[in-house]
């Protein structure tokens, strides 16, 4: 498989069947790839990890009632330390950790959307991972505002903030 480059995630350009069929496989080997080495580390302990489809109600407008709650998430991938926020219909509040997969067409999502959504509410680490470019950019939160904790686009240990401890291969992440 090749690496894509940039120009293949412009919003701008009309993108064939064939396309989506393969980004949409690597997005979900990334995603089972990563999925596994979180739940591995997390065995025995008191973090637990979600796949989408979960519901992660944010409570950004100060309430916690159905009434008062107006965003919903469903992140590819995040990681709840505190069980407290899991009940029957899934997570209340903040994540600790949520990583996106990009794909074409959701790229200002992930990288715009998202992110200003996931800083506001206080989810403490962002992972943006980029298959088709092989990369991940780590976002930290810190006074309230994500700072930019490191990008990783070769061969190396990416390692997680939120889970001191834990580091996924960057070879492993992107395994073809």
């Amino acid at each position: 498989m090749t690496v894509a480059t940039r120009r293949q995630f412009d919003l701008d350009r009309t993108f064939s069947y064939a396309n989506m069929l393969k980004w949409q496989q690597l997005h979900q080997v990334v995603l089972s790839t990563i999925t596994n080495i979180i739940r591995q580390y997390l065995k025995g302990s008191i973090g637990q990890a979600f796949v989408a489809p979960f519901d992660v109600r944010l409570t950004t407008n100060g309430g916690n009632s159905d009434q008062q709650i107006t965003t919903v998430v469903q992140p590819d991938i995040f990681v709840v330390c505190d069980r407290s926020k899991l009940d029957d219909r899934g997570c209340l509040g903040a994540p600790d950790w949520i990583v996106e997969i990009v794909s074409p067409g959701n790229t200002s999502r992930d990288t715009k959307t998202k992110f200003d959504l996931y800083e506001e509410s206080g989810v403490s680490e962002y992972w943006i991972v980029y298959p088709g470019l092989k990369s991940v950019a780590i976002y930290v939160l810190d006074n309230g505002q994500y700072r930019l904790s490191a990008e990783y686009a070769e061969p190396g240990p990416v390692p997680v903030a939120t889970l001191p401890g834990l580091a996924l291969e960057w070879e492993e992440i992107f395994a073809e």
